[in-house]
């Protein structure tokens, strides 16, 4: 296993129905491709060394003896190989006839798991063929001389990773046997199939697995039978799909009569990751006593990943962005009106520097202003000119707040700091981090002192992002009354502000459109000879894109320095050199660990995502931890 993932394979293979010599022929072709792909376990389709559509062919003799005549030559083929193989064949067991998938490794015949559920309300009534696994009270069978396991009681694992098999229908069911599997420790479930298409039946079945796998925290590699089936009354079309914790990761072309390999990565560790979560994830059935068969570990521990990572994990696909762009505000909006009304505040600070943050949080202000029915006067939107205030900014703040008719003061903080530095004996012309915290307190003492005047609340504009990297004053910028944004890290609030352009008044549009583009700084030291921004935040911290990934995996599935720093290289091999990954990955963790103390007595905010921080939900860490560490 590579770093948690695991090389599983969905192979649907040319077939021609009841011809058992030209079907094994194209099973063993895929089994040595995949074996050079360094597949871990490969999976096909329900009955496919007979192919499903044989009928009342199953009851002929011949057909069951070249079975397992077929049976025996894969059997000799995986002498050479080391991935675990899944076939479906009908098998003669005391006198009954079972739907079963066997599973084979290193010329060895490991376990054969019977079908469970059997479909009796389409064309083809497998009741009419074959007994249920479900009542059966057989141990083991004899197969080619030797005494195998037999069971639907049967789960497969190695050092690594555990896998459950079940058959078509057993999925459709109400409590598909996977459930029970998944529960007793397989972290990977492979479904031998044979679903015949109707309209809109594939849409359903890709939402069956992507449901099953989330449902089950599993990896799902589900095996379909492909169009070289009998289209007497059905058509069958290869459906090959790897799913992982409802995401489907790959597909196979349907209605392609050639042999297809299906391949991806699943990260067992991810999902083990959710299960130690979710502490009702726990064996609760006595009954349910599993056999557990033992693999051979694997031949190949390393390979190039497959798998793909998106480079901006918080960031939704965009073709649900606009869905997701208007829960995310509903949900922002939802909290502040809550909190809007629960306190009688006559109105809302925020202040407003021209910055991305700031001005996401004022749109959350407008917007739940008119949700509420108050008139947006009730917004008090303060600008705070410093010694790094640019024309740029400033302007696009003053804009900004008259376009969107909200009350607005610019109170110039310079004089004020002055006087401070006067107070502390500072040099004002020595900017360390006393010359700009001495910003950002007094910034923050006006909107506090503004909100007592105005019978109001602060609403804090600082994100998920820089929290995790301490990235803010302490009392300062890192105190508020609500904290709208806490939940959002920095490479969503770019989409969200762009999203929200479109929502608002035509005047605002272009003036957003500008702030979106505008470098992301704290602006707390002076301009550069051309009036321009000169402190900017991601030439300082890293880029937030790099900080974002890294805190996604980090938080939300407790991943190792070394394996963020493999899924980094993998989602920005084209972006960022290793060399420039691995230094950011170790400032974020020295800062991420070093920095909690200023999570701890965070303002309460709306969680959004699968992230948050705060202290009084999903994150409690000692503010005290010894950061982990990256190997040089």
């Amino acid at each position: 296993m590579n770093n948690g993932f695991v090389r599983v394979a969905a192979a649907v293979p040319e077939l021609k129905v009841a011809d058992c010599a030209f079907n094994v022929g194209k099973i063993a072709k895929l089994i040595q491709q995949a074996e050079e792909e360094k597949v871990q376990v490969v999976c096909f389709p329900e009955l496919s060394i007979t192919a499903y559509t044989c009928a009342d062919l199953f009851h002929q003799n011949k057909l069951l003896d070249e079975a397992i005549k077929g049976l025996k030559e894969l059997q000799a083929v995986t002498f050479s190989t080391s991935a675990a193989v899944i076939v479906g064949m009908p098998l003669r067991i005391q006198n009954q006839l079972f739907n079963t998938a066997i599973v084979l490794q290193g010329g060895q015949i490991l376990g054969i798991v019977p079908k469970t559920h059997l479909p009796n309300q389409n064309e083809y009534y497998e009741k009419r063929w074959f007994s249920s696994g479900a009542n059966c009270n057989i141990q083991s069978a004899k197969i080619l001389n030797t005494e195998i396991p037999f069971g639907t009681d049967l789960l497969f694992s190695d050092e690594k990773f555990t896998f459950g098999i079940e058959i078509c229908e057993d999925l459709w069911m109400p409590i598909p046997p996977s459930s029970y599997q998944t529960v007793e420790g397989a972290e990977i479930i492979f479904n031998l199939s044979a679903s015949n298409e109707l309209i809109g039946k594939h849409q359903y079945r890709r939402q069956l697995i992507e449901q099953q796998s989330a449902r089950c925290n599993a990896g799902y590699v589900y095996a379909s039978a492909g169009a070289g089936e009998s289209t007497t009354d059905m058509v069958f079309t290869g459906n090959g799909i790897i799913a992982e914790n409802g995401k489907i990761l790959s597909e196979s072309e349907r209605f392609n009569f050639d042999s297809q390999l299906i391949i991806n990565d699943i990260d067992v560790e991810r999902l083990v990751a959710d299960r130690l979560r979710n502490t009702n994830f726990n064996h609760n059935n006595p009954e349910n006593n599993y056999r557990c068969i033992k693999l051979e570990d694997a031949r190949y521990t390393h390979f190039d990943l497959k798998r793909e990572f998106a480079k901006h994990p918080f960031v939704p696909p965009i073709d649900n962005r606009d869905e997701s762009c208007n829960e995310i505000f509903s949900i922002q909006v939802g909290g502040l009106a809550k909190r809007w009304m629960h306190t009688n505040a006559q109105t809302v600070v925020v202040g407003i520097s021209g910055g991305l943050d700031s001005t996401l949080a004022l749109l959350v202000c407008v917007k739940t202003a008119d949700k509420l029915g108050f008139d947006r006067k009730r917004i008090l939107g303060i600008t705070m000119p410093g010694f790094g205030t640019t024309g740029r900014t400033y302007n696009n703040a003053i804009n900004l707040m008259k376009s969107l008719g909200i009350s607005y003061q610019e109170i110039s903080i310079k004089e004020a700091s002055i006087q401070h530095f006067k107070d502390i004996d500072h040099d004002q012309n020595v900017h360390d981090i006393t010359y700009e915290n001495t910003q950002a307190r007094e910034r923050t003492q006006i909107l506090m002192d503004m909100a007592n005047k105005t019978n109001g609340l602060v609403i804090g504009t600082g994100d998920l992002s820089e929290l995790a990297l301490g990235w803010a004053t302490y009392n300062g910028d890192h105190m508020s009354m609500y904290a709208v944004n806490s939940g959002i890290p920095k490479t969503l609030v770019r989409y969200l502000v762009d999203w929200a352009a479109h929502q608002v008044e035509k005047s605002s549009e272009e003036i957003l459109k500008d702030i979106i583009d505008t470098p992301v700084s704290p602006e707390l030291l002076p301009a550069d000879e051309n009036g321009d921004i000169a402190q900017k935040t991601e030439d300082l911290v890293g880029p937030y894109e790099l900080h974002d990934l890294f805190l996604y995996y980090l938080v939300r599935f407790g991943f190792s320095p070394e394996k963020i720093m493999m899924i980094a290289l993998k989602a920005f091999e084209d972006i960022y050199s290793e060399e420039i990954i691995h230094k950011w990955l170790k400032v974020f963790l020295r800062r991420f660990f070093a920095q909690q103390f200023k999570r701890s007595c965070m303002p309460d905010g709306p969680k959004v995502g699968s992230i948050n921080l705060s202290p009084r939900g999903d994150w409690r860490m000692p503010s005290d931890a010894i950061a982990w560490q990256l190997a040089d």
